[in-house]
Formats: C-alpha cells, sequence, structure tokens
C-alpha cells in the first residue's frame, strides 16, 4: 500500500507554497485596494493630474475587455491613461484614448494601441453613471489601471467636474495651510 503524505494546511505553509511571503502580503509593487478590504493589487498606471485638473464628485470599478496581446503588454506595465476618458455609446461604457503598447511577441496578432475598449459594469451602475454623465460640465475619467490578486484586470472610473485655474490655486492654497498646520503641531507635540 502506497499512502500519501497529507498536505500541510497552515496559512504559512499554503503562502510559501504558492511562492507568497508568510504574512500574506503580496510582491512589490503592491498595495492595499480601498474597495475591498483585504484584497491587494498591483498597479499598472495611475492618472496622477486628474486629480489636479478635476474634482472627483464618484468613482467606481469596472472590468476591462481586453485580448491576450494587451493583457501581456499590460502585465508589462507599458499603459498609459493620461489622455484617456470613458463615453457612453449605445447604452455601454467604452474607455478611449487608453494607449496599450504593443507586446513584441505578438507578431501577427498584435492589437492596435488606441482603441476602444468595453468597460464592464452591472446595468443599474451602468444607468446610474449614465445619467449623471450627462449632466452639464461632468466628465469620466480614468483614475487607475490595476490587476486584482485574482488577476482580473480593472479600471477605476471616476465621475469628474473640470477645475478652473483659479479654484486649483485654492486646492494648492489650502493643501499648504494643512501642511503647515500638521508641522506645528507637530513640533508642539514634541516639545511637551
Amino acid at each position: 500500500m502506497n499512502k500519501k503524505k497529507p498536505q500541510p494546511t497552515s496559512a504559512k505553509s499554503n503562502a510559501q507554497s504558492k511562492g507568497k511571503s508568510p504574512a500574506g502580503s503580496a510582491k512589490s509593487g503592491a498595495s492595499k485596494a480601498p474597495a475591498v478590504p483585504g484584497a491587494t493589487f498591483k498597479s499598472i498606471a495611475e492618472n496622477r493630474k486628474a486629480k489636479h485638473n478635476y474634482e472627483v464628485l464618484d468613482s467606481i470599478e469596472c472590468g476591462l475587455v481586453l485580448h491576450g496581446s494587451e493583457v501581456k503588454s499590460l502585465r508589462n506595465g507599458r499603459c498609459s491613461i493620461e489622455e484617456a476618458y470613458a463615453r457612453f455609446k449605445d447604452g455601454e461604457l467604452w474607455l478611449v484614448d487608453c494607449e496599450i503598447d504593443e507586446y513584441r511577441q505578438a507578431t501577427l496578432w498584435n492589437h492596435p494601441t488606441k482603441r476602444m475598449r468595453k468597460l464592464l459594469l452591472h446595468r443599474r451602475e451602468l444607468h446610474r453613471f449614465a445619467v449623471r454623465a450627462k449632466e452639464r460640465g461632468l466628465t469620466l475619467i480614468p483614475l487607475r489601471v490595476y490587476f486584482t490578486d485574482r488577476a482580473v484586470a480593472k479600471c477605476v472610473i471616476a465621475l469628474c467636474k473640470g477645475r478652473k485655474v483659479h479654484d486649483k490655486r485654492e486646492v494648492l492654497k489650502k493643501a499648504d495651510a494643512r501642511r503647515e498646520i500638521d508641522r506645528a503641531l507637530k513640533q508642539r507635540t514634541k516639545r511637551l
């Protein structure tokens, strides 16, 4: 009789067998996702100018419909969403002007770099965002593209209102004042 050894079931050994650290933390470059507690994600692209140029009113996480070569290129971090925006067309939400570089090894089966990519949402969420996005002066901007811990590509789309130049200056003044107050409080607590 050939008996098999029972497999260890501790969290430490499971994490080691999957190539993760025992604490359950992900590899470098991953951090906590705000939407799901305990979930990790690997950030691919982030629109840093969006929070400066726009006032973010609401945001939602969407799935992305991608080709195989696009997924490989995203894994290499070859994506730019600086000029991208989302648009409603025929009752669906599409990501426009998101540039995903070609994957060199795909050769014949490569994808176009700037094509419209469908965003996946529940119908209820799609309807709620569609109604609000049609208001005057509001736009849909991608804030981040990332892989979840299950290796699913996701995109965070934000409903934004554009800021004028004087609004941007006001925000910067408030941030500076907040920093000064925090510094003064830290110095005061060190003295006590």
